[in-house]
């Protein structure tokens, strides 16, 4: 009995032996499960991977089947006479068990052969060979098999020339991990040891990892994204390359890195954008680079929200000398509108409040969004963000200097002994209902007219102090009670 080292130690394989037959070392092979009609488990995967084995006859072991429309583009193309496989991300993460949102098809049909063959497509990506198949249930998106050369501007192919072999598409890919292909009957296309790297944990580029890099300085950023999203190492060589292109990094669109930058923080690794900055990647935005700002790992500790965990992300770079105004960093990353108004906004509340009153007041005043991010951005920066100079005036944007009041600790002297719990706090009271508007209030201005209370001025900030009476006595908010009040303070 073959002990299986990903079950618990309680569980044990089904008998297997080692023949090396159907399924072989997947370097430069294909494997195809469905041939000895396995029912699909991940962990049998890893077995196979890790020491060679085949299941015998009736094991059961399949990966997850794409949804029904997509196995039908598949089926489609593939009765046309043209090869079609399942590629990229997809594929990893049904490998690997994680959700799967977008499935891209790569196939040897042609942009024109897509168009005559499906009803609907619209032409999203000419040059590419991209074509989006409209379906009644989503869109896909469908590529022509294609390989790449010369990328002058650091980011895009200048010659694009279609293929009709899976194998020359795969080669062209960034990382191994994501240069698995899956057709419908489910046979696996691994060529450079994709399957193996994910069992190791290990981002690795296709072929030679400057080349990748010197091709697409974008896939520096992915790779770091891809270790935080997957728990995953970058392996030395991949590493090494980072660090030898990293100021080709100045060659990709603000908005690029900013979507890269802003994934890796909504990981359970947002620390690992301390790494793009360590590295030079971010050279343009920071004022300080080759060393991983403190703290970036207690982003992890909140919700998975990209406006919560960006602002607290400039809070620690501002509090730690790495920027020296927001509204500047923000431009430079174009981050503009909403996203970028709020963060400001929040980032204005300095020494959050910890009782309920005040906070309640700040709800009233600028809204539970900026208000959650204000409280976050406390929480963490009171949990022991060390400063290299506590309460420091810092240029907020072009008009405003802030004092920030938040931690006044040193690198070796935070006290967590009272953890900050601003956000949790913040979110009891929004959930609570509690009155924090006029609006809430058991009565209306109309309510005090009847009682006599001339309209104007004077009824407005009656309606006022009845709501700060309420905020701190939140079970007065009836009718009963607010009109007894209002008698009583009108005299």
């Amino acid at each position: 009995m073959q002990q299986n080292p990903v079950l618990n130690s309680t569980q044990e394989a089904a008998p297997l032996k080692n023949t090396h037959g159907l399924i072989q070392n997947v370097n430069g092979n294909r494997v195809n499960f469905n041939r000895v009609n396995f029912e699909l488990h991940l962990r049998w995967v890893f077995i196979i991977l890790m020491n060679g084995y085949q299941y015998n006859e009736g094991e059961i072991m399949k990966i997850p089947p794409p949804p029904e429309h997509i196995s039908s583009v598949l089926t489609q193309l593939a009765e046309a006479g043209y090869s079609a496989y399942l590629v990229g991300g997809c594929v990893r993460n049904a490998i690997m068990g994680r959700p799967v949102h977008d499935w891209d098809i790569a196939t040897s049909a042609t942009p024109i052969d897509l168009a005559r063959l499906f009803p609907k497509t619209v032409q999203t990506g000419e040059k590419f060979g991209t074509v989006t198949v409209v379906l009644p249930e989503c869109p896909v998106e469908v590529t022509t098999f294609r390989t790449e050369s010369e990328y002058n501007d650091g980011r895009h192919p200048d010659n694009v020339e279609f293929v009709s072999n899976i194998d020359e598409d795969l080669s062209r890919r960034d990382f191994t991990i994501n240069a698995i292909a899956q057709s419908a009957d489910g046979e696996l296309i691994d060529l450079f040891g994709g399957l193996q790297d994910i069992v190791d944990g290990v981002i690795r580029c296709v072929g030679g990892a400057n080349t990748r890099f010197g091709e697409d300085a974008l896939r520096m950023f992915r790779a770091f994204r891809f270790s935080a999203e997957l728990g995953f190492t970058i392996e030395p060589e991949t590493m090494g390359a980072i660090c030898a292109n990293a100021d080709r990094a100045k060659l990709i669109s603000a908005d690029r890195i900013r979507v890269e930058l802003a994934k890796t923080l909504m990981t359970q690794k947002p620390e690992i954008a301390g790494e793009m900055i360590k590295l030079g990647l971010l050279d343009r935005f920071v004022t300080v680079s080759g060393k991983s700002p403190e703290g970036l790992e207690r982003i992890a500790e909140l919700p998975v929200e990209e406006n919560m965990r960006g602002c607290v992300f400039c809070a620690i770079l501002l509090e730690r000398g790495l920027i020296t105004s927001v509204t500047e960093f923000l431009r430079e990353m174009q981050l503009a509108g909403k996203a970028a108004k709020m963060a400001l906004r929040a980032l204005r509340i300095t020494d959050f409040p910890k009782d309920r009153t005040a906070i309640k007041r700040l709800l009233a005043k600028h809204g539970p969004e900026i208000v959650r991010i204000a409280a976050a951005v406390s929480d963490v920066l009171d949990a022991g963000v060390p400063v290299a100079m506590s309460n420091k005036m810092v240029l907020l944007d072009d008009k405003a200097t802030v004092l920030l009041q938040h931690g006044d600790m040193h690198s070796d002297e935070a006290d967590n002994s009272e953890k900050s719990n601003a956000l949790k706090l913040t979110d009891e009271i929004i959930a609570s209902g509690e009155c924090l508007h006029l609006g809430d209030l058991a009565i209306s201005g109309s309510d005090l007219i009847e009682l006599g209370h001339p309209p104007g001025k004077e009824l407005g900030d009656m309606l006022n102090k009845l709501l700060n009476h309420v905020f701190e006595h939140p079970k007065d908010n009836t009718r009963e009670a607010l009109l007894k009040l209002a008698v009583t303070v009108h005299g």
